[in-house]
């Protein structure tokens, strides 16, 4: 009976106590009894500890994972867009001119962001100064982009009721190119072209500015080219949409080099006097042609190599032995092949008069004029157009004076005649003689 009292007063007091407790009192003992369950729980065998996570237990960590990402995310975004300040800044001083302090900005760029050079899509810095403005946005002016002649057109600027293609970056004392009149700048592009036909020159001429580029565009220009060097065979556009689309579509010979092609074989010699052995020789030779815009052509057969032939071909006027000169035309048949026919002879030099011989009696030799014709089918390879010709026909006609018969010999197109590659010489374009 003593001792079921002593129990009564025992639950007694833990109920006091327990009522004395406070809130964070108590939800540490809640903490506590469900640490231990989840304890005994996970020393239950046969039970993995992928089981054991509670609802509140698995919120919790996706919570935090989740609140991770996103720090990291707003970490790399702020890293990207400090990259972005300073590559923008190393343009702006690499375009000042200040290339030591442009070099630094680049190098702390990239070593925040290694590809930061590809990421910039935007024409300002983002804060607005103008940093960067060279920069085209994707997508952004893209119709604007697909007719660049129409764009810079619609950019010119009217001052003083003249119009300007092009106007000075830096303010000086001097007579700006901007100030000629069109006509005049117009006749310096076709000085540029030359009578060579050097639109190589013109298209690097389009470079320098917007208003260039619209005078390097000029059809004017390109139909000049296009009469030189097909004549009256190019009096219609079609199917080409435009002169200058004509002169770098249509095939055609080039101009600013020399076609050039090697030849080698064996040559078996004469038997040596002792009868023991017998020499053989291996032969090598050049051919060399090379085309005028107005219809010339020079062909030269020698053993000599490009580098001292070449510079001797520049102009027609040339004092080398065996050059071959006339004039070619271009043909293009039904199957879209064109090809180059020739006709070229030796260069006639006047004989002086031999005065030894003057009271002797001289058996008359019949005079003849030969002429070889030269048929050349014209191709394109590797990344360049129309830069090898390949052999289709060769002959010699010899006239002779006096009875005016012609007799034709025709050579066989075999290994012999390898084809020609085009080589693009600059000195053959450095000069200007005539205009366009």
């Amino acid at each position: 009976m003593a001792e079921a009292e002593e129990d009564c007063h025992s639950d007694a007091d833990r109920v006091g106590d327990e009522g004395n407790e406070s809130p964070a009192e108590r939800d540490l003992q809640a903490q506590l009894q469900m640490f231990r369950a989840q304890w005994m729980f996970e020393l239950t065998p046969g039970v993995g500890s992928s089981h054991v996570e509670t609802r509140s237990c698995r919120a919790g960590r996706s919570s935090i994972l989740k609140a991770a990402a996103d720090t990291k995310g707003r970490q790399e975004l702020a890293k990207e867009e400090k990259a972005r300040e300073l590559f923008l800044q190393a343009v702006e001083e690499e375009q000042n001119g200040a290339l030591y302090e442009a070099i630094k900005f680049y190098r702390r760029a990239m070593q925040l962001v290694p590809d930061i050079e590809f990421k910039i899509t935007y024409t300002r810095s983002p804060d607005g100064d103008g940093v960067g403005s060279g920069y085209i946005e994707e997508n952004e002016d893209a119709s604007k982009m697909a007719d660049l002649l129409s764009y810079f057109q619609q950019q010119l600027t009217l001052q003083e009721s003249v119009l300007k293609l092009c106007q000075p970056e830096l303010e000086t004392s001097q007579t700006h190119i901007s100030v000629l009149p069109m006509e005049v700048l117009m006749y310096i592009f076709r000085w540029v072209v030359s009578s060579d036909l050097d639109l190589r020159s013109l298209e690097q001429l389009s470079l320098v500015c917007r208003g260039f580029y619209i005078c390097a565009r000029d059809p004017e220009i390109w139909r000049l080219a296009c009469l030189k060097v097909w004549g009256r065979s190019c009096m219609k556009l079609v199917p080409y949409a435009s002169w200058r689309e004509m002169f770098l579509e249509r095939p055609r010979v080039r101009f600013d080099g020399v076609y050039i092609s090697k030849t080698t074989y064996i040559r078996q010699g004469e038997q040596s006097l002792d009868g023991f052995y017998r020499a053989w020789h291996q032969v090598e030779y050049y051919r060399y042609i090379r085309f005028f815009p107005d219809g010339h052509v020079m062909m030269l057969t020698t053993p000599e190599e490009p580098p001292s032939i070449v510079p001797r071909l520049r102009t027609r006027n040339t004092r080398t032995d065996a050059i071959l000169l006339g004039h070619y035309r271009l043909s293009q048949d039904a199957d879209n092949q064109t090809k180059v026919f020739a006709v070229i002879t030796k260069k006639k030099e006047e004989k002086p008069l031999d005065h030894k011989y003057r009271y002797f009696r001289r058996v008359p030799v019949q005079e003849a004029d030969h002429s070889f014709h030269v048929g050349l089918q014209l191709c394109s390879s590797g990344h360049q157009r129309f830069n090898k010709l390949i052999w289709i026909h060769h002959s010699c006609h010899i006239t002779y004076k006096a009875t005016g018969e012609t007799a034709v010999s025709a050579f066989e197109i075999d290994k012999m005649y390898t084809p020609l590659l085009f080589a693009r010489v600059r000195s053959y374009t450095a000069f200007s003689e005539r205009p366009l």
